[in-house]
C-alpha cells in the first residue's frame, strides 16, 4: 500500500468513525428507532448518501464492530499457539476479555445495553451476528481440521454457543445494575463452568 493509499484509508476510517459515533449519540438520547438516516447525516455534518456508503444497515451504525465481532472466534482459532486446541485458544482469549471489560464480549455499559434491549431491529441484528460468527468459525475449523464431514459445524455450534449464552449473561447483569467489576468476576466464573462442559468433547480437537 503506498502513502497515498493508506492515507485514503485512514480518512475513511476516521469518516466511518466520525459517522458512527455522531449516530450513537442520538441514538443513546433518543432510542435507536427514533432517530433517521437524515438525522444522522445532518449530526455528522455530511450527506445522507454518505452515511448510506458506509452504512447500509441502519443497525449498523450503532453496532460498528458487527464486522470484527462476527471473524472474532475465527480469528483466534486460526491465530493459536502451537500445540494449542480451539477451545483453549477461545477460553484463554474469552478471560482475557473478561479482565479487561471487552465490548466484545458484552461489556458496552448499561445505557447502550438498554438501547439494543429496546429495540427489536438491534436485538435482531445481534442475533444474525451471532449466527455469522457461528459459520464463520465453523469454515475456518473446516479448514484448519481438513475435514469435509459435519464435524467442524457441530464444534463451531458448541464453541459459539457458549460465547452466546456468555454474552447474554454479561447483558443480563449489565441491565441489571452491575458494575463491570461484579459482572467480570461472575463471568470468570461461569466461563471456568462454560469451558470446562466442552473439555470433555472437544478438549483434542483442532490443536495446532
Amino acid at each position: 500500500m503506498t502513502e497515498q493509499q493508506g492515507l485514503r484509508a485512514r480518512k475513511k476510517q476516521q469518516t466511518r468513525e466520525h459517522i458512527s459515533d455522531r449516530a450513537t449519540e442520538l441514538f443513546l438520547a433518543r432510542g435507536f428507532d427514533r432517530v433517521t438516516i437524515a438525522e444522522v447525516a445532518a449530526a455528522a455534518d455530511v450527506a445522507k448518501m454518505t452515511v448510506t456508503n458506509y452504512f447500509p444497515r441502519k443497525e449498523d451504525l450503532a453496532l460498528d464492530l458487527g464486522e470484527i465481532y462476527i471473524d472474532q472466534l475465527a480469528a483466534i482459532v486460526r491465530e493459536r499457539a502451537p500445540g494449542q486446541s480451539a477451545l483453549a485458544a477461545l477460553r484463554h482469549d474469552y478471560l482475557t476479555a473478561v479482565a479487561a471489560h471487552s465490548q466484545l464480549i458484552g461489556f458496552s455499559g448499561e445505557p447502550f445495553a438498554r438501547m439494543i434491549a429496546d429495540s427489536p431491529a438491534l436485538t435482531a441484528r445481534v442475533r444474525e451476528f451471532h449466527d455469522d460468527r457461528e459459520v464463520a468459525l465453523a469454515k475456518t475449523l473446516a479448514t484448519e481440521t481438513g475435514a469435509d464431514d459435519i464435524t467442524p459445524r457441530v464444534a463451531a455450534a458448541q464453541l459459539a454457543g457458549i460465547q452466546r449464552v456468555l454474552f447474554d449473561e454479561v447483558t443480563r447483569r449489565t441491565l441489571a445494575g452491575e458494575s463491570n467489576a461484579q459482572i467480570a468476576a461472575a463471568l470468570t466464573r461461569e466461563a471456568e463452568i462454560a469451558f470446562d462442559a466442552l473439555e470433555p468433547s472437544l478438549g483434542n480437537y483442532a490443536v495446532r
